[in-house]
């Protein structure tokens, strides 16, 4: 990792401006500008260039149906080990209802500051027929707007208007905080921490892209057992999991 930062400080010193799809899995510095391929929207909107404002590994995700191994479209995002979360537009995330302002719901999402959420927002929703939150309920849901200049806000409908999974979270189960680079690492693809756990208990799980998560086994000290086992896994190898596991399993 440290020689891996030297790399990145002596490219940024040359101020030389190296192609994003080359230092993908690489350290990124703060600074650094990294040019983008030409065939992604950001360019129309941003130009031909990132600016890295944080130090880690630069990471990027295909567009659904993209094409693979090119680099172009997509988001570009600094994997690296920030404590507080900062909301991102489409980001879904757990969030804590904290008070109700006329129309307006506000919900501590983790960051600087609350997001707001429309009772509007809730499938089915109407003036006449409006959705059950209170005051510390748990929302499920995801950002339409989120930027430094304006209050984040959040909505629990996609795009069609359904609610697609998301929206009051039940009140039974446990909800918990862990690292943001602990939840992209489970919202991976074929996650086999997930696969595992599916395999001790029947459960049901909430991922938020703001380090919380919800789960729910069918008693209490399962429920906690998958609340433990989650925390762990971070500082785990994947041999000392699979004991783990296998001892849950055989208890």
């Amino acid at each position: 990792m440290t020689e891996a930062a030297a790399v990145a400080a002596e490219s940024l010193a040359g101020s030389k401006a190296r192609a994003a799809r080359t230092v993908l899995g690489q350290v990124v510095l703060p600074g650094e500008e990294l040019l983008l391929p030409e065939q992604e929207d950001v360019v129309r909107r941003c130009g031909d260039r990132l600016l890295v404002t944080k130090c880690g590994r630069l990471r990027h995700k295909e567009p659904s149906g993209g094409s693979s191994g090119s680099g172009g479209g997509g988001v570009y995002w600094v994997d690296s080990q920030q404590k507080r979360y900062v909301p991102v537009k489409g980001d879904h995330v757990i969030g804590i209802v904290t008070a109700k302002s006329g129309d307006i719901f506000k919900v501590d999402v983790g960051g600087s500051e609350p997001a707001s959420l429309s009772y509007l927002a809730f499938e089915g929703a109407t003036k006449r027929n409006r959705p059950n939150v209170q005051v510390g309920d748990l929302i499920y849901g995801q950002f339409v707007v989120a930027n430094k200049d304006m209050e984040p806000e959040m909505v629990c409908i996609d795009s069609c208007g359904r609610a697609n999974g998301m929206g009051v979270i039940g009140q039974d189960g446990l909800l918990f905080k862990v690292t943001l680079g602990l939840i992209r690492k489970l919202l991976a693809p074929n996650c086999e921490i997930l696969q595992e756990l599916g395999k001790l208990y029947p459960l049901e799980i909430v991922f938020g892209m703001n380090g919380r998560i919800w789960v729910k086994a069918k008693t209490i000290q399962q429920t906690l057992i998958l609340a433990n086992v989650l925390e762990a896994c971070e500082h785990m190898t994947a041999d000392q999991r699979k004991q783990i596991f296998s001892r849950l399993a055989e208890s």
